[in-house]
């Protein structure tokens, strides 16, 4: 089953002309989600070939502009597009607000119907979840009250070993009870047995997006294990001070989070426009925890 990140944003605040402010699509067994919206986001979409009819969940982390910025004008193109399927979006109560006011003062009205969904931003919790996925947030430290998200694969079925079952003849109707790891008795007594006929299944994966928030080890019991971690690194440690004022992570910071968390690969963006690379951001994170990965725009990383 595929999943898989698109990052079509990586940049800070400021739009730079190789960063765009903070967006990612994930696809998640055919489940189509959107993760904060900056300004741009939709020609992002554009030129990396997301369809944005397919989206189906939007959640947006926080209400700081470089997140959000591009929320509208997606919805209005969606719109345009001739969109009837409805379209979930999680975020602030505050951000109903802010849609509904941009909508009506252009006298747009929508042709689907856009179920929100509040998050409290002191709290976790479950976001939705169905047979294939399960969504959760929780809280990061921000200047301004802040989520982050995490997507889990929900535990898969085993599978059966096909060439054994057509040698011993297994019967159709026994598939479902190996499957969910349980013996069976036909009525001659004879027992086939779970662990010969199945093999175990692909474990299941998880993302989790941790964006914009200070060193935060808080967030640790949320991510502990998973097997991609998004976390912001604004800063290098040369302004570790900066990073320390305005609650965001620098480099080094992500990493040691990652680390402490036992994730298995840490991907770093959010980089601040000061910055014209950020390999120095790749090496600082590096010097802790080795499997770091420096987003790149456009670019897809599997789960």
């Amino acid at each position: 089953m595929s999943f898989f990140v698109t990052v079509l944003g990586s940049g800070s605040t400021l739009p730079t002309s190789n960063r765009k402010p903070t967006a990612q699509y994930v696809n998640c067994g055919n489940r189509h989600i959107l993760i904060d919206c900056g300004e741009g986001t939709q020609m992002q979409m554009r030129t990396y070939g997301v369809k944005f009819q397919s989206i189906d969940h939007i959640l947006i982390s926080h209400l700081h502009g470089d997140h959000y910025f591009g929320l509208v004008g997606l919805l209005s193109t969606m719109n345009l597009l001739g969109r009837v399927k409805p379209i979930a979006i999680y975020g602030a109560a505050r951000l109903q607000e802010i849609l509904e006011l941009q909508l009506n003062n252009d006298q747009t009205q929508l042709s689907f119907d856009v179920v929100f969904h509040e998050l409290n931003r002191e709290s976790s919790g479950l976001l939705f979840e169905d047979k294939i996925i399960r969504v959760d947030y929780f809280p990061l430290s921000h200047r301004i009250p802040a989520s982050g998200f995490l997507i889990t694969e929900k535990k898969k079925e085993r599978k059966l070993n096909a060439p054994l079952v057509k040698r011993d003849k297994v019967q159709i109707a026994y598939f479902k009870k190996l499957k969910k790891g349980k013996d069976v008795v036909d009525d001659d007594g004879t027992v086939f047995s779970f662990e010969k006929y199945t093999e175990e299944a692909q474990p299941a994966r998880s993302y989790a997006f941790c964006s914009d928030t200070k060193y935060y080890e808080k967030i640790i019991p949320y991510i502990d294990g998973v097997d991609l971690l998004y976390h912001e690194a604004t800063y290098i440690e040369k302004h570790k001070s900066k990073a320390s004022a305005t609650k965001h992570s620098t480099a080094k910071q992500a990493a040691l989070i990652a680390k402490k968390s036992k994730v298995k690969c840490l991907l770093i963006g959010h980089i601040s426009a000061r910055y014209a690379t950020g390999e120095t951001h790749l090496v600082e994170a590096k010097s802790v925890f080795k499997n770091t990965i420096l987003v790149e725009e456009g670019e897809s990383y599997s789960v």
